[in-house]
């Protein structure tokens, strides 16, 4: 192992130690299909200009579709809402036939029930390892009351 680096089991521990809010990313593909996939890495970046990063895999088909499309959303999921974390955290379902959803700018998805939605355009994805890190601009947001789903 390279100085400095962590093992991958070492570094998963580690970082499970971390409760953090579960989200869904959604899009819609080029034929107007939604996609979407289970993200835990998000955050609130700068206000002004008002910026969020989220951090997808590179080996997810979601990484292409969201890089090469200018719209997403990121719906902050509810605590009862731990079913829909899991079904868009599975590559091999179809994770918008049990979820209820409202459409969004562009006919973006929006998981219904979330307690925010974050509606954005791509302002920059910049490399971070075997993931990237997608910088939003905020376009419209929405909350509303709720308990956060926390994954740890």
């Amino acid at each position: 192992m390279a100085a400095g680096a962590a093992a991958t089991p070492d570094m998963r521990t580690a970082m499970g130690t971390f409760a953090t809010g579960v989200t869904v990313v959604t899009t819609a593909t080029s034929e107007g299909a939604p996609a979407g996939c289970t993200v835990s890495a998000f955050c609130s970046l700068s206000l002004d200009p008002p910026l969020v990063p989220a951090c997808i895999g590179k080996d997810r088909s979601m990484h292409r579709l969201i890089t090469q499309d200018p719209g997403y959303a990121v719906s902050i999921l509810a605590r009862h809402q731990a079913d829909v974390a899991l079904r868009f955290a599975r590559p091999s379902v179809d994770r918008f036939a049990k979820t209820p959803v409202d459409e969004g700018l562009h006919g973006i998805p929006l998981i219904r029930g979330a307690i925010a939605h974050v509606e954005c355009t791509v302002h920059d994805v910049l490399d971070g390892g075997d993931h990237a890190i997608v910088i939003g601009l905020v376009r419209p947001l929405h909350t509303a009351e709720g308990e956060p789903l926390l994954y740890s």
